[in-house]
């Protein structure tokens, strides 16, 4: 029987998508960031079928923490067993960095 995988967000990921919502709202196109929100959501959630399709982030090259890159986004996570935590949403030109 396979495992039920289940993904939560970090505040830092939840921050980001309301600055990418701001900054489209900003650029007074707030139609396109909805459909740039719903679209990142739409690649986290296929993370349930395939956990491990997204690279290993080169900044770190640590296993379990790994990225979607969905141009011009990059949707970090950490992977442990069954369990995803979404920890960013940026723009793919930044270098990810640790904060903690």
């Amino acid at each position: 029987m396979p495992r039920k995988i289940t993904i939560t967000f970090a505040v830092s990921a939840f921050d980001d998508l309301e600055d990418i919502r701001a900054w489209y709202r900003d650029q007074q196109v707030p139609e396109a960031g909805h459909r740039s929100i719903r679209e990142i959501i739409s690649q986290i959630e296929r993370l349930v079928g395939f956990p491990q399709s997204g690279r290993v982030v080169p900044e770190f090259n640590i296993e379990n923490l790994r990225e979607i890159i969905f141009a011009p986004f990059r949707i970090v996570y950490r992977l442990d067993g069954n369990k995803i935590k979404i920890v960013r949403i940026w723009r793919s030109e930044r270098l990810l960095k640790i904060s903690e």
